[in-house]
């Protein structure tokens, strides 16, 4: 994926991400322990060789889903805010998901929905909204 020359669009996509799988996990107004764990490997099995896009300490800017993830929870924001806010980062910067990446979302959201009792009412919801913004033609 080239998420673009700038670093800086690479990280915010990152963190936009995590806004994103946090108000997934955040549906049942509450996050697991299974959730954060099975953020935490998605991301190293899946996301970290995604692109080479470091922050600004050298590091894989995919970590910044899990940064921004533990952020949101020790806060503890509102994961409708935080739907909104990926939402609105994807209208603006539609280019950059491509296929691959939009695959990779909607499986990592999937997968953090099931890491706690299945799937319930709300994040079923959550997840056919996701699905339906991702589908969008600009």
């Amino acid at each position: 994926m080239t998420l673009s020359s700038s670093s800086e669009v690479g990280n915010t996509f990152y963190q936009k991400v995590g806004c994103l799988f946090y108000s997934i996990a955040m549906a049942d107004r509450s996050v697991h322990i299974k959730e954060l764990d099975a953020l935490k490997r998605i991301v190293r099995d899946q996301w970290l060789s995604l692109d080479d896009t470091e922050d600004e300490f050298g590091s894989d800017s995919a970590f910044q889903i899990e940064i921004v993830f533990d952020w949101l929870l020790e806060y503890e924001k509102e994961g409708a805010d935080c739907f909104e806010k990926f939402e609105d980062f994807y209208h603006e910067h539609y280019s950059i998901f491509s296929p691959k990446v939009k695959k990779l979302i909607l499986s990592t959201a999937h997968a953090l929905a099931s890491a706690f009792s299945g799937k319930n009412k709300s994040e079923l919801v959550l997840l056919g909204k996701l699905e339906l913004l991702l589908k969008k033609d600009r």
